[in-house]
C-alpha cells in the first residue's frame, strides 16, 4: 500500500503532518529505506552537534535519535495488538519522561544507530508478517482510532520529521 492511498479515518489528527508529508511511498520499502537514509544522514552531521540543544531544556540529537528508538517499539507493540484483534484500549505514552529516563544523551552514536537498525529489522519483521487484512484492523491507542498499516506510515513520517527537524534546528 502507499501512504497516499491511506484513508484519514485510520488515523488520529495530530498524525496528519507526518502521513502527508509523506511523497508517494510503498509502506514496507520506505520503512527499509528510510532507515539507511537516515543513518547515512546522522553519520555525517559534525560530532560536536550531537550534544547540542538549540534552546535549553530541548532535547540533543542523541536524545531524539532514542526516542526515535522507543516511539518505534511503542508503535510496533501497538500494530502487533491491534493486527491481533486484541479489542483493548492501548495507552498513550509520556515521550518527555521516556527521555528523561532514558540514557540516549551518554550513549555514543554507533550505539543508538546499531540499535535502531535492530529495531527497525524487527519492525521490517512484523510488518512483513501482517496480511493484507490484518494491516487494516483498526484498534484504540491513545483513545483514537487507528490501524495497523497507519502506524506504519506514522513510523516513517516520525522519523521523517525529526530529520528535518536536525537539519533545521540543530544543523543551520
Amino acid at each position: 500500500m502507499k501512504s497516499n492511498q491511506l484513508p484519514v479515518n485510520e488515523y488520529a489528527d495530530y498524525y496528519k503532518s507526518y502521513i502527508q508529508e509523506l511523497e508517494d511511498v510503498e509502506l514496507i520499502e520506505e520503512l527499509e529505506i528510510c532507515l539507511h537514509e537516515f543513518i547515512k544522514f546522522v553519520q555525517n552531521i559534525p560530532m560536536d552537534k550531537f550534544d547540542y540543544q538549540y534552546v535549553e531544556g530541548k532535547w540533543t540529537i542523541k536524545e531524539i535519535i532514542q526516542h526515535l528508538i522507543d516511539s518505534e517499539r511503542v508503535f510496533s507493540y501497538r500494530a502487533l495488538r491491534i493486527s491481533r484483534n486484541d479489542k483493548i484500549p492501548l495507552p498513550g505514552y509520556d515521550e518527555n519522561d521516556y527521555v528523561t529516563n532514558s540514557n540516549g544523551k551518554e550513549r555514543s552514536l554507533q550505539s543508538l544507530l546499531t540499535e535502531m537498525a535492530v529495531v527497525r529489522q524487527s519492525t521490517l519483521s512484523l510488518f512483513n508478517s501482517f496480511t493484507p487484512k490484518q494491516l487494516t484492523l483498526i484498534g484504540i491507542a491513545n483513545n483514537c482510532e487507528i490501524s495497523v498499516r497507519a502506524i506504519g506510515f506514522i513510523i516513517i513520517g516520525h522519523q521523517k520529521h525529526h530529520q528535518r527537524v536536525f537539519l533545521d534546528r540543530y544543523l543551520n
